[in-house]
């Protein structure tokens, strides 16, 4: 049996419920009629609510219209891109379809991003606009002959809907505010060819390497979306659409982020955008008071939300951008009586391709009991496992690449239609999995952060899930480091931040002992090291590359 027979549509369930294996042929639409089909049923209805702010779908789609009528009048035209320089804020969701809504499309920014990697994306990115907070605003201004955009959109740091901007604004810059308020909402009459536009272009492999800008089209993105929540919830769906909330605690500039949020639109919820995803303790208080149906956040926001002790919750923990720890996924489990359900993918996926059913089937009280790992590739999405080294697929149950192709696989790398892909439309996604009897997909690494020991390979996902059990870690991650005594070889470090005042002293020898009880002897750390804080990437994953960069540097000095 080969892989390309979909061993995984037997496990399309939701309890007793069947869900369907195709959705073919997807619909051919701009993305924007996501939220213009949301504003027909759910005019009234809350589509964003941010720091206790409301804006209803009628007044979100009008923004967008204004917004985008706006853009066209400083001169956006169908194919110009805009840069979306925000916080987690309301603008950036009217700027996400205002943009669209002009024909353009968004590169999406984080506010933590230095002065080179904003240029290398508003610069390589070619954009033609670029909006940003007041905060922001000199900073950009600065950059603004190295980015090559024309015109600048500044908003208020309080919001566009409590006040204006306060300084004195240069020529060439306009406040958000004053667009929407001297614009019709009408937005321009532009026809969008779902197939071959571009919704975004999204940079990624900053943590990894020069950022890559990834070309998603409507229909990728819309295809995405018609493949998650609407395909995996459709015997819950009356009970949902237009009712529900979803908590938002991942930066919306993130694939994962704008994914659930247009998610949201197209189901009619409730989008709570949380201010601040680092504010683990804002996001407790969001979540005991509004108690929404998924949360929607990264591992490590979930390993800190366990440890607030929030009590039990009738809600979906979403966990996507990095693998979950089962250590992690016990403790959400334990702590509020649910388990958490992962999504996988990559930018390039726009952003998903792998959705774990179980844990929605357990919830609803569908299952007697959940399956860990990636789940299953959503439907109409084809996928195979093969051996790195040869290219060929790998026997079930064995591990190897995972490959992908589908309608929301990308367009390719900016600027090349294509690029990226195999000939035949195959994505190699770099990380190591397997696939189980069930189909359910389960990964072992990223093939990046696999580590050669002397011939021996050695997942450090599953070092980590071990060093993650030790009852004093509170996070930690191992890596690769070259072998000074055997060319060629790596040896395994692993960097641990311990508990807070956890009762016992912990030492170095303690960690390799307990690692030594699960792992095999040559994937045990040779080097461990305590550090009082760890570097985190945008998106509040652990920054491995920086801190095995980082270990290594410090190697090099040391031997010196």
């Amino acid at each position: 049996m080969s892989y390309l027979e979909k061993p995984w549509l037997k496990s399309y369930k939701l309890g007793p419920y069947k869900l369907d294996h195709s959705l073919a042929p997807f619909p051919e639409e701009p993305l924007p009629f996501a939220l213009d089909h949301a504003v027909q049923k759910y005019a009234g209805r809350t589509a964003i609510l941010f720091m206790g702010r409301k804006i209803t779908y009628k007044q979100l789609k009008d923004y967008a219209d204004r917004l985008a009528n706006a853009l066209a009048k400083i001169g956006v035209e169908k194919g110009d891109k805009v840069c979306v320089f925000l916080p987690n804020c309301p603008e950036a969701v009217i700027a996400d379809w205002g943009i669209m809504k002009a024909g353009a499309s968004v590169i999406p920014t984080s506010i933590l991003r230095t002065d080179d990697g904003l240029v290398h994306e508003a610069g390589s990115g070619k954009a033609k606009v670029l909006i940003c907070r007041e905060d922001e605003l000199s900073r950009v201004l600065s950059l603004k002959d190295q980015c090559d955009f024309s015109s600048v959109i500044v908003t208020s740091i309080d919001g566009f809907d409590q006040a204006g901007v306060k300084e004195p604004i240069p020529e060439n810059v306009y406040e958000f505010k004053k667009l929407l308020d001297n614009s019709k909402s009408v937005p321009p009459d532009i026809t969008i060819d779902p197939k071959q536009d571009l919704c975004e272009l999204a940079f990624t492999g900053g943590a990894t390497g020069v950022p890559k800008g990834v070309m998603i089209t409507h229909f990728n993105r819309f295809s995405c979306i018609r493949q998650g929540l609407p395909w995996m919830m459709k015997p819950l769906l009356k009970g949902i659409k237009g009712k529900s909330s979803v908590l938002l605690s991942v930066p919306l500039f993130h694939s994962y982020g704008r994914y659930m949020s247009q998610s949201a639109a197209f189901l009619g919820l409730r989008l709570i955008v949380v201010p601040d995803p680092r504010d683990i303790d804002d996001i407790v208080e969001i979540i005991k008071e509004y108690r929404p149906f998924m949360i929607c956040a990264v591992p490590t926001q979930f390993m800190r939300i366990a440890q607030k002790k929030i009590g039990r919750l009738n809600v979906i923990p979403m966990s996507g951008a990095a693998p979950l720890p089962k250590e992690v996924a016990d403790a959400i489990k334990k702590e509020i009586g649910n388990p958490v359900s992962e999504g996988y993918g990559l930018t390039e996926t726009s952003p998903l391709c792998h959705f774990n059913l179980s844990g929605f089937s357990k919830i609803t009280g569908f299952m007697a009991s959940e399956k860990s790992g990636l789940g299953v590739p959503a439907p109409d999405t084809e996928c195979k496992i093969i051996n790195p080294a040869t290219g060929e697929e790998a026997p079930f149950g064995d591990s190897g690449e995972i490959l992908v192709r589908g309608p929301q696989i990308m367009k390719g790398y900016w600027p090349d239609e294509g690029s990226g892909l195999t000939k035949d439309g195959w994505l190699h996604t770099g990380d190591i999995a397997y696939m189980d009897e069930d189909g359910y997909f389960h990964m072992t690494d990223r093939s990046k952060d696999m580590v050669n020991v002397s011939g021996n390979k050695v997942y450090t996902t599953q070092v980590d899930e071990v060093i993650f059990k030790h009852p004093a870690v509170l996070m930690g991650a191992s890596f690769g480091v070259p072998d000074p005594n055997v060319s060629g070889s790596e040896r395994v470090a692993a960097v641990i931040k311990l508990i807070e005042n956890y009762p016992d002293p912990v030492s170095e020898d303690d960690i390799r002992n307990y690692c030594r009880e699960h792992l095999a002897p040559y994937a045990v750390p040779k080097y461990v090291e305590f550090r009082d804080t760890l570097p985190m990437t945008v998106t509040e994953k652990l920054f491995k590359k920086e801190l095995r960069d980082d270990f290594i540097k410090n190697m090099k000095e040391n031997n010196n």
